[in-house]
Formats: C-alpha cells, structure tokens, sequence
C-alpha cells in the first residue's frame, strides 16, 4: 500500500521545485575583492601556479630574483657612482636603487595585472569565481619578487658602513610600499577588465608605465625638482603623483639614513652645494603628503572595482 502525500507537503515540493520565480545568476557573481580574500586558499593557489610557471625549464629557479636586482644595481653604481662621479649627492646609488625597487613593483604590478585576464583565459572559461583574483595574484607576485630586491637594498646599505636606520625612516619605507601595493592593485583591477574589451590597452599601459622611471625623483633627486619650479603649480602638480611621494618615503628609509655628517663635509669640500638632513632634501609635510596619497589610493580602489564590476558581465563573451 503506497503511503499517500498529503496535499500540504505535495504543494511544498512542488513550491521548492517551482524556479521560474528565480533569477537567472551569474556563477561568478560576488561580492568583488571582498570574496577575493574570502578565498584566501584559492588566491594561494593561484599565487604559486603563477611563480611556478615563471621557473618552468629554468636551473637557478628562485635565485633569478637575486641575480637580476643584483646584476641591476651593480651598472648604476658604475655609470652613476664612478664613471659620471655623482659627487654631489652622497650614495647616489642607493638612492636611485631605493626608487627602483618601488617603481619596479609598481610597473610589473600595473602591467601584469592588466594582463592577467587574458592570460587565464582558460581558467576564466572553466571556472566560477571572482574575476578579480587574477590581477590580486598578479600583485602578489609581483610582491614576492619584490623581496630579493629589498635583500640587495639592505646589503647595499650595510655595505656603506654609515647606514643608521630609524623607526621613523622604516614606517616611511612602509607606507611608500602601501601606497604603491594599493595603486598598482587598483590599477591592474581595472585595466585588467577594460584591456579584454579594448586589446590595445596592453601597448598602452606599457607606454604609461615607460613613462614612470622619468616622472619620479629616482634618477635625479627631488631638490633639483625644488630648484627649477620652486612652489609654483609645475611643483604642485609634481607631488600630486602618487609614485613619487612613495619613492620619496622609500628613500626617506633608506637612502638618507646612509647619508653621514662626513659624507656631507666630503661632499660639499669638492664643491658641492649638497646639505644633509631630511628637511633639505624633501618636500615639506613629506608624510602628510604620504597618507593623503595612500588615502587617494585606497578611493581610487574603490573606483576600480566599481569600474570592473560594471564591466564584468561582458567580460566572458570577449574572450
């Protein structure tokens, strides 16, 4: 004898089997960079895919991250420090290297997360999940590699024997590096969703990140900058740059703590108009002017993922 359903449980299963009334959801929905780190194990995943790929067939392996900042710093020290005899300023090397590693971390940051849609492209079309982990990973690569490239900033200024770091030159450091860790983000997040709409946006943004290097007081120090427009807009417009105020903090941890007394004396007894101490070398309100930018950073983040979220749905029928 067949057990009889009655009419209330019967309605109820057809109600739960009734989807019409159900909104049609994009399995790769969420709730953008948010779900991101909800997902930690997935972005680790991801993370160690991306560096393994980079070693593939490779002997040095992991070693290539201190081979190449190393082989880096040693022909600016020579073109800069001994055949062009940068005398008026005191460890000109350290202080162009300083801005290199931020300028560095910014360019592969901005290029590669533009980037890495289209280079998942495979995994986009597999897989449901926030389109947003591939340019955060791509960050985070980026920071890994990063790592070696402070080793040889450190040895370098050890190798000084005048290097005298201070709490306050370290947080400097660090919020130059957040600065630059949360702008390339932003950067990458939403350059990575228009570059598959709009190809071109690669050569673009190499040509914009080409442009980096020259725009930042890194081959030149900021008192030439000082000196040639004084307080005028060119200068104004010069600190709003986000980059420089972080190479600026980054050199402001690194580069001026090598700087001694007797550095300077030898310095200006050959005739330079060099002077030491961070007011002279720096613009004013140097960390008023590093919080306001990392604050820009963090609402430009904001933008960008607003940005990739409205552009998101088109995103899989481009590929």
């Amino acid at each position: 004898m067949t057990e009889q359903r009655s009419p209330a449980v019967a309605g109820s299963v057809e109600e739960r089997h009734d989807l019409a009334h159900v909104p049609l959801r994009d399995p790769a929905d969420t709730s953008g960079l948010l779900e991101v780190f909800r997902r930690r194990y997935l972005l680790r995943l991801m993370v160690r895919r991306e560096i393994r790929a980079r070693y593939i067939g490779s002997k040095f392996g992991l070693a290539w991250s201190y081979i190449n900042p190393t082989v880096r710093f040693f022909p600016f020290y020579f073109v800069f420090g001994i055949i062009l005899n940068r005398g008026a300023i005191p460890h000109f090397a350290i202080h162009l290297f300083a801005g290199m590693v931020l300028v560095h971390y910014f360019t592969e940051t901005f290029n590669s997360g533009t980037r890495s849609i289209m280079s998942n492209k495979a995994v986009v079309q597999k897989m449901a999940l926030p389109r947003e982990m591939f340019p955060v990973a791509s960050m985070l690569v980026s920071l890994y590699h990063t790592g070696p490239q402070l080793v040889v900033l450190v040895i370098a200024c050890l190798a000084t024997g005048t290097f005298a770091p201070d709490a306050v030159g370290m947080a400097a450091a660090l919020l130059g590096f957040a600065i630059v860790l949360v702008l390339g983000t932003a950067m990458g997040v939403m350059f990575s969703a228009i570059n598959v709409l709009f190809r071109d946006f690669t050569r673009i943004v190499q040509t914009l990140t080409n442009m980096v290097p020259f725009s930042v007081p890194m081959m030149y120090p900021y008192t030439m900058v000082s000196e040639r427009f004084g307080t005028g807009i060119w200068h104004d417009l010069y600190l709003m740059n986000p980059v420089s105020i972080a190479v600026m903090l980054m050199q402001r941890g690194f580069w001026i703590t090598t700087v001694s007394e007797q550095d300077v004396v030898e310095t200006q007894a050959a005739g330079s108009t060099f002077e030491g101490g961070v007011s002279a070398n720096f613009p004013p309100h140097l960390y008023e002017l590093g919080f306001a930018m990392l604050a820009f950073s963090v609402v430009f983040l904001v933008f960008a993922q607003w940005v990739f979220a409205r552009l998101d749905d088109r995103v899989p029928e481009r590929l």
